[in-house]
């Protein structure tokens, strides 16, 4: 079977497996706000004073909506809405340190949204100073940051780097304007260039450009361009999504319609053009979706098999305990996940009663453990084995009959006990995955859950 068939036989509707099991499937049964608190403080009790916390912070706000976006955003011109945000987010910090029986060790703060320069440099600082005071930061802390390039600005930068951050990832997308416009992300490359060059020049370490293929009306034409643009300013890492096409979730797509978007068969030209592109240029292929250059830590991680993938993506820091602060956000104790209340209106009520804003999660059985070990060796480790007996069972036996299409496919290679990705499953790591995906498998969606594979 040629690439093309390939690609056509798994274009399927496929989880990105930021976690396992994926949100659609956690148990209805999630047992409310006391049972996190217990679920919380077990994890930290176990891990803090060894691994340390991971902080994610959602900042929802945004000045205008970007139509290709799946995040949970609040669309405002009224920058009023900065100070009571921030200060709603450090009560709920305060509602997890009241768990905490001593003084949490930060190993990680990752600001995402929404667009976190939306805030004034001012109230982010505010904001750290407010998660870091009677807090310890580890010894090997990483702070990182997503920017609009055409909103960073110089005092950002400054502000954020005195306060700990080393890493920025920008938003990009792609330099084509007519893809911009579509989209409604503008920015040009010299206000991209002006923000990296600054960065650099203040001291970030680290600088990550997210790209997409497969947004409407773009060309390949148009995606050479922004790959050699991208080139030209080495960034440290580069994230290359596909674009996950969901109207029936984010009805701001609705803006274009399916016959705006790449064919599959140029989509895949898309794909296969950044790729070798990036490769080219000194990129080495991380996981699924991202390009690292050798110097960088993702890059070591791979090599050293210490890559971690959580809901912010892959990381080379592993915490078990992360906490997700503002609205929507989720966190992960290792053993349960919770998400915060989606309205921002509802997040603030939440708090102001002092209880923990999350209105759904999960606690992961033996079973959902096990699966999550294998998905998270697969996408990042690109294997997984089970000599260990208490690594398979039934539901496993299961999965590993499914997976017999994808060797006789040469995408992976089944040995006794062990499961390999070729290079040519590469691309398949999301059908891979869910091959094993029991709980999918226990209960296949009657509708569109999941953006394409591919």
């Amino acid at each position: 079977m040629n690439l093309e068939e390939l690609i056509a036989k798994y274009h399927v509707p496929a989880p990105r497996y930021t976690s396992y099991p994926t949100v659609p499937y956690w148990d209805s049964t999630f047992k409310g706000v006391d049972a996190w608190r217990d679920a919380v403080r077990f994890s930290y009790n176990e891990s803090n004073s060894k691994d340390g916390i991971s902080l994610y912070v959602h900042l929802p706000f945004c000045e205008s909506l970007c139509t290709y976006c799946g995040c949970n955003t609040r669309i405002t011109r009224n920058h009023k809405v900065e100070e009571p945000y921030i200060q709603t987010v450090l009560k709920e910090w305060d509602l997890y340190k009241s768990i905490f029986e001593e003084k949490p060790v930060i190993k990680e703060i990752h600001l995402g949204g929404g667009t976190p320069t939306f805030f004034s440099p001012s109230n982010l600082e505010t904001l750290i100073e407010g998660l870091l005071a009677n807090a310890t930061i580890h010894p090997e802390a990483e702070f990182s940051f997503e920017a609009h390039p055409a909103n960073t600005t110089e005092d950002h930068l400054i502000s954020l780097y005195k306060l700990g951050f080393r890493r920025l990832s920008l938003g990009i997308q792609d330099f084509d304007p007519l893809v911009q416009l579509i989209i409604n992300r503008m920015q040009s490359y010299e206000e991209v260039k002006a923000v990296t060059d600054k960065a650099r020049e203040i001291g970030y370490t680290s600088i990550n450009f997210d790209l997409i293929y497969g947004l409407p009306v773009q060309t390949l034409e148009g995606l050479e361009k922004t790959i050699s643009q991208t080139l030209s300013l080495n960034p440290d890492r580069i994230a290359f999504y596909s674009y996950a096409h969901v109207p029936w979730i984010k009805p701001g797509q609705r803006r274009y319609t399916e016959k705006d978007l790449p064919s599959i068969e140029l989509k895949q030209k898309l794909y296969e053009l950044g790729r070798e592109m990036l490769t080219q240029g000194g990129y080495v292929e991380i996981g699924m979706d991202h390009f690292a250059l050798t110097g960088d830590s993702l890059y070591k991680a791979q090599i050293e098999g210490s890559l971690h993938r959580n809901f912010m993506g892959y990381t080379h820091q592993y915490t078990q305990l992360m906490i997700g602060l503002g609205v929507s956000s989720i966190s992960d104790t290792g053993y349960a996940f919770a998400q915060n209340e989606k309205k921002v209106e509802d997040y603030t009520a939440r708090v102001e009663q002092g209880i923990i804003p999350v209105f759904k999660g999960h606690h992961l059985t033996p079973d959902d453990r096990l699966f999550k070990s294998h998905i998270l060796n697969i996408m990042c480790k690109g294997k997984t084995n089970w000599e260990d007996s208490t690594l398979q069972n039934g539901a496993f036996q299961s999965g590993l009959d499914r997976l017999q299409v994808l060797e006789a496919d040469n995408l992976i290679i089944l040995e006794p006990y062990k499961l390999t990705v070729l290079p040519n499953g590469q691309r398949f790591l999301r059908n891979i995955c869910m091959a094993l995906d029991a709980r999918l498998w226990a209960n296949q969606p009657t509708s569109v859950m999941f953006s394409m594979a591919g």
